[in-house]
């Protein structure tokens, strides 16, 4: 399991604390400093089973100068998005949790951060 992380986030604070509560074997990924590569983020998507657009925070500076909110979200644009999320990764939804069955969560609320514990 790892969970890429953001350290002054107040979401990623609470999910390494249920971690560290529930005695989870993880490792941390610093997201911002250590920056996945656009092949890492494809393959974090196809384990959310989820799209660019939608691990994308759209309100943070860098996404109004991309101009993100009227980007195409289409097959077509899905290269333009990971390349954006690899070039500016503080635009990468937080925390992420990977997960031992090989599936991955958003784990932004507690429940979801469970779930990623009960995957086996």
């Amino acid at each position: 399991m790892e969970i890429w992380i953001n350290p002054a986030c107040s979401k990623c604070r609470g999910a390494v604390k249920l971690l560290d509560a529930e005695g989870a074997d993880y490792t941390v990924r610093r997201y911002l400093d250590d920056v996945p590569s656009p092949e890492e983020i494809r393959a974090v998507l196809d384990r959310l089973g989820l799209e660019p657009w939608e691990i994308t925070r759209t309100q943070e500076a860098a996404a109004k100068e991309l101009g993100l909110k009227d980007w195409p979200r289409d097959a077509e644009a899905r290269e333009r998005w990971v390349t954006a999320l690899a070039e500016h990764p503080g635009l990468i939804q937080r925390p992420i949790i990977t997960a031992d069955d090989g599936t991955a969560v958003v784990g932004r609320t507690e429940e979801a951060v469970r779930d990623a514990l009960a995957r086996k």
